[in-house]
């Protein structure tokens, strides 16, 4: 390689370096406030939607679409971004929006290690909410539930979209091939799970049922603490009771990143081992939990990884 190639290339590796390390810190400096920063968008009508800033990879004006003989039913077709084919999904139609909506805009988004677009017809900007500010969405009843939670921004409401379970819902269900068998269980202890979607909680669940393991979940970081905090003040040391908490990490009231802090912040619960479970990025999650004090994390959704985990962590009880 030419001297001039060599530094360039270089160069663009300490660039790309450089803007990892700033979305780290973004994450970082976030979760000590225990904020949620979101990318606000329209689909058709008067209503603001929201997702995670840190699942949105980049937004584009609508590009040309082609067809793939793979893709399932739910999506249009796929879209050429920077050389890589990424299944697009008009997200409208996919909460089942009324009406026509013009599709201006495509949302390239990242989590459960997969990338998608999701067509939009405005974008706003990006804004920071306190977590303790995000509610439980409504009960909807046997309507499709795709809101993670509500919030308000200038007194205008903000829906916050789960993209987790639209593209579960788009997704044909597929049977995975994975090995897991019944563990010891652990001295007769459960796990706590906390996550605000129900699917990653289904998911969870079916691996647990597996292993042969109980559990408790709950739907929020702040439930969770006043739970633990309350087995404690029974006079139980709530790792007694729980082999391991898995947590989800984008939660309303309380995300996993504080809720694991005030964990190792209290005498009566630093003693319990918590796997964070999350659907963003591993690299900028290994950087959380060295800070926040979590013992691992496994990005979603790999039946088989998480099952791995609980195993390893059980095996670690049975073992001591």
């Amino acid at each position: 390689m030419p001297a001039q190639d060599a530094g360039l290339a270089a160069d663009n590796a300490r660039m790309a370096r450089n803007q990892l390390l700033d979305r780290i810190d973004q994450r970082i400096r976030l979760a000590g406030h225990n904020r949620l920063a979101l990318l606000l968008f329209r689909l058709g009508g008067r209503q603001v939607f929201g997702v995670n800033v840190f699942k949105v990879q980049e937004v584009l004006l609508r590009p040309p679409l082609f067809t793939l003989p793979q893709l399932p039913p739910g999506f249009l077709g796929a879209a050429d971004i920077r050389g890589r084919s990424v299944p697009v999904l008009d997200l409208a139609a996919a909460i089942g929006q009324p009406g026509e909506v013009a599709a201006n805009y495509l949302v390239v988004t990242e989590f459960n290690r997969t990338v998608q677009g999701f067509l939009v017809s405005a974008v706003d900007r990006i804004v920071n909410i306190a977590v303790e500010d995000v509610k439980p969405p409504p009960e909807l009843g046997s309507d499709p539930h795709y809101l993670t939670g509500v919030t308000r921004y200038h007194d205008e409401l903000i829906q916050l979209v789960d993209v987790e379970s639209v593209l579960a819902e788009a997704l044909p269900a597929q049977q995975a091939s994975v090995s897991i068998l019944p563990v010891a269980q652990g001295g007769g202890r459960e796990v706590l799970v906390v996550d605000d979607s129900r699917v990653a909680r289904n998911q969870i669940r079916s691996v647990l049922d597996q292993l042969g393991l109980g559990c408790t979940q709950l739907s929020d970081g702040r439930q969770a603490l006043e739970h633990l905090k309350q087995i404690a003040a029974g006079g139980q040391r709530p790792s007694q009771r729980y082999a391991m908490v898995i947590s989800d990490i984008e939660m309303p009231a309380m995300d996993g990143y504080t809720l694991t802090s005030e964990i190792r912040r209290d005498p009566m619960l630093n003693d319990l081992y918590v796997l964070l479970h999350t659907s963003l990025s591993g690299v900028f999650n290994q950087a959380m939990v060295e800070r926040v004090g979590a013992d691992d994390f496994v990005p979603k959704y790999s039946q088989q990884e998480l099952a791995e985990r609980i195993t390893a962590r059980i095996s670690e009880i049975t073992s001591n």
